[in-house]
């Protein structure tokens, strides 16, 4: 297992992939990452749309980013010129991870496309990460697009899709989330709009339509990030206890651990109610 430090760069195996990139037909053999460790926990968004973007498209990408932004998810681009960078921004901007996969290796000498560079070391600072099939010093070529699409589409949950023209490049990680069972989006646009011909074109053929980040909520039942740390301040709360167990462990066992029958009954009583145990006779379960 990598021990992650923000400056330096980490290969990754399979078994180190996130679940859903292992799920794919033809998952990279290993990945290169800088940054920090990807999240298991939440959703993640792939966001993609035309480079030459309308101010439609850059407002739409905005304002939905910033709906999510109470929500636990993360926002995956391909570090692009357009609606890519646009959605990297707009997640840093309201502190929400964001994973950026470029075209090309991930060395900077190579980064493409160079006029984003600041945008690289905008998305290591706020802890995101820097992901690549690529080895460090590939330069990004017309063939190495595609094959980053299907790492975007791979490891995500869903792909939103704001401005494509009807050949546009991007629709290529939309019909690869399709082939993948990721569920598709698409912000709809003007029927004169050549910028909106794709997503209209995807929206026709069964996409979800978004009109707002309220529609990605419903559409991917998104978890508040006050829930989540609920949940977490439950966890670290009784942390010490449970770590005294790994799966199971007997009542009278527990009682012994913690020294006093009344408190321990009490903290049984207020595990159970919140859910982090579950109690069946004599036996302490974690949930």
């Amino acid at each position: 297992m990598n021990t992650f430090n923000d400056s330096q760069m980490h290969t990754l195996l399979p078994n180190e992939f996130p679940a859903l990139l292992n799920e794919i037909p033809d998952p990279p053999k290993k990945l290169y990452i800088e940054g920090s460790p990807i999240k298991e926990s939440g959703v993640r968004i792939a966001v993609v749309g035309s480079r030459k973007y309308s101010e439609y498209g850059k407002r739409a990408t905005e304002s939905i980013i910033s709906g999510l932004a109470n929500y636990n998810v993360t926002i995956v681009s391909g570090c692009a010129l357009g609606i890519d960078s646009i959605a990297h921004q707009a997640a840093l901007r309201h502190n929400i991870n964001t994973i950026g996969i470029p075209g090309s290796g991930l060395d900077k000498s190579v980064f493409y496309p160079r006029s984003n560079f600041f945008l690289r070391d905008k998305i290591l600072e706020a802890k995101g990460s820097l992901l690549s099939e690529f080895e460090p010093n590939q330069k990004a070529e017309r063939w190495t697009f595609p094959k980053r699409n299907r790492i975007m589409a791979g490891i995500s949950h869903a792909i939103l899709v704001i401005e494509a023209a009807e050949k546009s490049g991007t629709l290529i990680t939309a019909r690869l989330g399709l082939e993948y069972d990721r569920e598709v989006m698409a912000v709809p646009g003007s029927i004169f709009s050549e910028t909106s011909a794709g997503t209209n074109d995807l929206i026709r053929d069964g996409a979800r339509p978004i009109l707002s980040a309220q529609d990605i909520i419903e559409e991917l039942s998104l978890e508040e990030k006050e829930d989540l740390e609920k949940e977490t301040d439950n966890a670290n709360e009784y942390g010490d206890i449970l770590s005294n167990f790994s799966e199971k462990i007997s009542r009278d066992e527990f009682i012994a651990n913690v020294g006093n029958t009344e408190e321990a009954l009490i903290i049984l009583t207020k595990m159970e109610l919140k859910g982090i145990i579950r109690i069946q006779g004599d036996t302490i379960y974690k949930n």
